[in-house]
């Protein structure tokens, strides 16, 4: 099981990258953002008023630091040899896939998913929003490794890390 709690604890690093990310370069990609809805013609203050974030804060550091902290916890019991690691791998394992499978479509569809929040608020201003410029600056304020390579390689390392520990549960 070895393997098993090298692949989480490499799972654990990629999800703490998230929070270390959007720490390090958030507030740029906020400015970029509001810069890009300034020259369409929005209010300012308008992400604040809704909620909109693109740094550490509220889920973006809770959730992926939870994750870590979970995939970190199963790699010490599977480092140990407690037979509570494999069976609690299983169910943790496939979560985190699951919850990785829903990053993945909410990146691939990012736009779209802003649109729809937009109009649901209501907000006129909002929902004329063109998500994809707006959405570009504040991607376009994160340094070039991060996406897409930074973000590629999370996802490889999640996914393909998952695989192992599937493998290894296996021949276990």
């Amino acid at each position: 099981m070895t393997v098993a709690a090298i692949a989480q604890l490499l799972i654990a690093l990629a999800f703490v990258s998230i929070p270390l990310v959007r720490h390090r370069y958030g507030a740029a990609a906020k400015a970029a953002a509001e810069a890009e809805l300034n020259r369409q013609g929005v209010r300012p203050g308008v992400l604040a008023e809704h909620g909109m974030r693109f740094d550490a804060g509220g889920h973006e550091t809770w959730a992926p630091l939870s994750i870590a902290l979970a995939m970190t916890g199963l790699a010490v019991l599977n480092l140990a040899g407690n037979p509570w690691g494999q069976t609690l791998t299983w169910i943790g394992q496939v979560l985190v896939v699951l919850v990785n499978i829903v990053i993945l479509y909410s990146n691939l569809t990012a736009a779209k998913g802003v649109e729809a929040a937009f109009a649901k608020t209501g907000d006129p201003e909002l929902a004329r929003i063109d998500a994809g410029r707006f959405l570009a600056a504040a991607e376009g304020a994160f340094p070039r490794w991060v996406m897409p390579y930074l973000q590629n390689s999370r996802h490889a390392i999640v996914f393909g890390g998952s695989i192992l520990v599937f493998i290894a549960l296996l021949a276990a």
